[in-house]
């Protein structure tokens, strides 16, 4: 038994860069019982930062703003020992232990736990939701409801495009309606109806956030032009009424090249209500306030079916593509469309954005980059020998896939195809790319998903993760998601591509699966109905 006392003697920061080799939160937890001055060289929070990278737990905008304490739950026992005093921003860790007055929560005044939550960040309890969720995901979870919708024939029931952020599940079906959920009770809050025929597109803008910067923001629309004619409560909601706020949160950096949400979401530009933007075979798009239900616009101009719709972060600004060949820009806020981009010979099937560049894939065979603040076609894109079904861009990288079952990797700068990857026997349908991970997930129509390094363009894992087509494919740092019109629902580890588990009980089909902080929207048909199934892992609140 050791007579000294190490990490109590030594500097504060020697004795936390030691701890900084721990990687096991039980451990810290334990350690944090040790005694006084251990509990507060474990409450330091650049020490739950370093954990945080370790476990690739990344706080993102959201994250940061969040408000109100966390609680445990009952799914990690051992997690429970976790040190819980706040942490004093203005001192550093040697100053705490050399000032033993500060360590009793009882003397933290006027910095009391309940205002530090308020106000400041905390990495530690940042990785507790993190770590609870995680383990909640790998063998646990609650299915906090199950919707069981009849559909009068086999083609209207299906489930076409969803949505999802920490507030709304936005569901688009081919019978025109879309039904609109809350991800927080799972309850039906209502069902949008106005569109004519099919909806084959849906994307969430959600509330708050800040104004980005754009050429036809500031220069060709201000804030006195063009001043739409809707209800004064429509203008609050689309932030009309509201002053533009310009500063760029410390958190966000001023990143203006963001790529899109694989969960089909964007953040808002200061609104106070999320928008909610759906795209139909009637060939109109509409903008609906999610928090009332209205249908603030019906914008026309497309000629045929609306096929695809994204939005940008921090703008009001839509993209659209259709069959008609055509993309259209409009502006959401405002009701207009801004210009129409022309380059296509065929029906454009998919498209992504990251800040104002936006991709599109065609029937044509041919990718194209346009500019969103000019028109301009910036790069077109060669080398498909059949049609484009599946799309993304992430910085100075796009990947596209489709029928030719070949997922070609470009240089959106040059335009030149860097990789041609190779793995899949049927059309290539899903596509995810993240170059903050250095990954690429493809999922075809011959039930594989094939995860592929961008560094070295050879693939990492090759799962044959359904016995049919893939519907559905996300990732993170930590899990794959996927879907099948196998009927099932699985999640395996993104690194290794080790299989962890079934989410739910097979069904006849699944149609979309999207996850998002720890909740999980499932739609899927069973017994001839349409069924959609909303998954909870956040640890429970006490």
């Amino acid at each position: 038994m050791l007579k000294r006392d190490v990490l109590t003697e030594l500097p504060a920061e020697l004795a936390l860069h030691i701890l900084s080799y721990v990687d096991d939160p039980c451990t810290l937890a334990r350690a944090s019982q040790v005694c006084k001055r251990w509990h507060d060289l474990v409450a330091d929070d650049w020490l739950w930062k370093i954990l945080c990278d370790t476990y690739s737990f990344r706080a993102d905008t959201e994250d940061r703003s969040c408000t109100g304490p966390f609680e445990d739950d009952e799914s990690w026992d051992e997690m429970d020992k976790f040190t819980s005093n706040p942490i004093d921003p203005w001192l550093t860790a040697r100053d705490r232990l050399k000032r033993p007055e500060l360590t009793s929560v009882s003397h933290w005044a006027p910095y009391s736990s309940e205002y530090l939550s308020r106000t400041q960040f905390s990495h530690q309890v940042y990785f507790r939701r993190a770590y609870g969720t995680m383990l909640n995901l790998r063998k646990g979870g609650n299915m906090i409801r199950s919707h069981r919708m009849p559909i009068p024939t086999p083609d209207s029931g299906v489930v076409t495009s969803v949505a999802l952020d920490t507030e709304w599940i936005v569901v688009g079906l081919a019978n025109s309606k879309i039904h609109l959920f809350s991800a927080i009770t799972g309850v039906l809050s209502r069902t949008l109806m106005g569109h004519e025929l099919g909806v084959w597109a849906v994307h969430l803008v959600c509330r708050g956030g800040y104004w980005g910067r754009g050429e036809m923001d500031e220069d060709s629309y201000p804030d006195d032009a063009d001043d739409p004619v809707v209800p004064a409560a429509l203008k609050t909601a689309l932030g009309i009424d509201r002053r533009r706020r310009m500063q760029y949160p410390p958190s966000v950096g001023g990143d203006s090249s963001k790529p899109s949400d694989i969960c089909c979401t964007s953040e808002g530009w200061g609104q106070p209500n999320s928008i909610i933007v759906s795209a139909s075979c009637d060939k109109t798009l509409r903008v609906w306030d999610a928090k009332s239900g209205h249908c603030v616009y019906v914008l026309r101009g497309h000629t045929a079916t609306v096929r695809c719709a994204r939005v940008l972060h921090n703008r009001p600004i839509a993209v659209t593509g259709s069959r008609d060949s055509t993309l259209r820009v409009w502006n959401i806020q405002k009701g207009i469309m801004l210009r129409v981009l022309h380059g296509h010979t065929a029906s454009v099937r998919c498209l992504d954005v990251c800040g104002n560049k936006v991709v599109s894939g065609s029937y044509d065979t041919t990718c194209r980059i346009w500019d969103v603040d000019t028109g301009e076609c910036i790069r077109v894109l060669r080398g498909h020998s059949h049609q484009i079904y599946s799309i993304a861009i992430d910085g100075n990288l796009v990947a596209s896939g489709g029928m030719d079952t070949i997922v070609r990797v470009w240089d959106a700068t040059t335009g030149n195809c860097i990789a041609q990857l190779t793995g899949h026997t049927a059309l290539v349908c899903q596509i995810q790319l993240s170059t903050t991970a250095s990954l690429l997930a493809t999922g075809g129509s011959d039930g594989r998903v094939i995860t592929f390094s961008l560094r070295s363009f050879t693939a990492l894992q090759r799962l044959a993760a359904h016995d049919s087509s893939v519907t559905s494919l996300q990732f993170d740092a930590n899990f794959l998601i996927t879907g099948g019109n196998d009927g099932r629902v699985r999640v395996f580890e993104t690194q290794t591509g080790n299989w962890v588990r079934d989410l739910n009980e097979r069904s006849e089909s699944v149609w979309k699966v999207l996850y998002k902080k720890g909740v999980c929207a499932v739609m899927c048909k069973r017994a001839g109905k349409t069924v959609v199934e909303i998954w909870t892992f956040k640890p429970k609140e006490r």
